[in-house]
């Protein structure tokens, strides 16, 4: 029983990152007043850098999160170290642009600053730990390195949880800037939570 759940589990989680991942294509196929877009101002939509930044953080971040639930693969880990090391790379150029971007992109967030600090929170929350990732595999401390990835990955995954929480909490507030003040911070603060919990039982050690 315990086995099932946890392939399931397994595969709702990947359903999930890859549905997410592609998610982005979708805004070079609609209207440009589509999803979060259709909250922003013409003054921003025109603006050459912030589209850079939007753009560049939805691309590269939908690749991170397309390709990084693979690293969590023992099988592939073991059976394919290559390809783990070659997605590993993809996914850390991918998020330092993505979290580069999502810098500067947050402090335009829908919301005023309750939501750009939690958005810009959850952007240095991403980048550090990736970083803390690379620099581990780099010394090969691999369980530092797992480690740092379980915090990386939670961080990139908040694109999913967001996308479950907004229109919850917009159907209870009624009140889309107070949904995404709120989602802004709910999006990945128990993610991380989650991540806390998930390395301390794999009893990954952390510095």
């Amino acid at each position: 029983m315990k086995n099932t759940t946890n392939k399931v589990s397994w595969v709702v989680f990947a359903v999930l990152a890859v549905t997410i991942g592609v998610y982005p294509l979708v805004y070079f196929v609609v209207d440009r007043k589509f999803g979060l877009l259709a909250s922003k101002s013409e003054a921003l939509l025109s603006n050459t850098f912030w589209n850079i930044g939007f753009y560049g953080h939805i691309l590269f971040g939908g690749l991170a999160l397309l390709i990084g639930w693979l690293q969590f693969s023992e099988k592939i880990r073991r059976s394919h170290p290559k390809r783990h090391r070659l997605v590993g790379k993809i996914y850390i150029i991918s998020v330092f642009i993505s979290g580069i971007c999502a810098l500067y992109i947050g402090g335009y967030a829908t919301g005023g600053m309750i939501a750009s600090l939690g958005f810009i929170s959850l952007g240095i929350i991403w980048l550090f730990t990736t970083g803390m990732a690379y620099n581990a595999a780099r010394k090969k401390d691999f369980s530092l390195h797992k480690g740092f990835m379980i915090y990386s990955y939670a961080a990139c995954f908040a694109a999913v949880t967001l996308r479950i929480w907004l229109p919850i909490l917009n159907l209870v507030f009624d009140d889309f800037i107070v949904a995404y003040r709120i989602v802004a911070w709910l999006c990945w603060v128990p993610n991380i939570i989650f991540a806390y919990f998930w390395v301390r039982k794999k009893g990954l050690i952390l510095g």
